[in-house]
């Protein structure tokens, strides 16, 4: 296992000095999975929520919050991300919807949090838009799907 790259050796917190790295193309992917009763579900896909386009809505905040992870999350680099995307696919089989992040860039530092912010902050404005209608909403599976580029390579769950 590594050592943990935020912590010098005083122990401390301390943001990484990338100044050294070699710029590559880093990219990565992370999902997010929100379980909701078929009526809510039903009631996003069928564009009559009093709310608006929920999917749209969550799409924006998505892509938002990956241009602000620096700005959330302590000891991020502020990055100039050359791609965001974020998709959300409805699973009714399982009253599930899928969110799935893309974020890219040309850089010294990896874009793995701004994907997870991105995901995670879709979900939250899903859950955001839906509360008045269902309060019960989870959302789970908050996780990295892949990510390349970079000193550690290539990672891939396992499906």
């Amino acid at each position: 296992m590594s050592e943990l790259t935020h912590i010098n050796a005083s122990g401390e917190a301390n943001m990484v000095d990338v100044s050294s790295k070699s710029e590559t193309v880093r990219e990565a992917r992370a999902e997010a999975l929100i379980d909701m009763a078929p009526d809510t579900l039903a009631l996003i896909l069928s564009g009559k929520h009093h709310k608006g386009d929920v999917f749209a809505t969550a799409r924006i905040a998505g892509i938002h919050a990956a241009k602000r992870t620096w700005d959330l999350i302590p000891l991020c680099h502020p990055l100039m991300l050359s791609k965001v995307e974020v998709s959300l696919e409805p699973l009714p089989d399982s009253s599930q919807v899928r969110v799935e992040s893309l974020c890219k860039l040309t850089g010294k530092t990896g874009v793995e949090m701004e994907a997870l912010t991105a995901a995670s902050v879709a979900a939250l404005t899903i859950y955001d838009m839906c509360k008045a209608v269902q309060k019960d909403i989870v959302i789970s599976s908050v996780r990295l799907l892949e990510k390349t580029g970079g000193k550690s390579g290539h990672f891939k769950v396992e499906a």
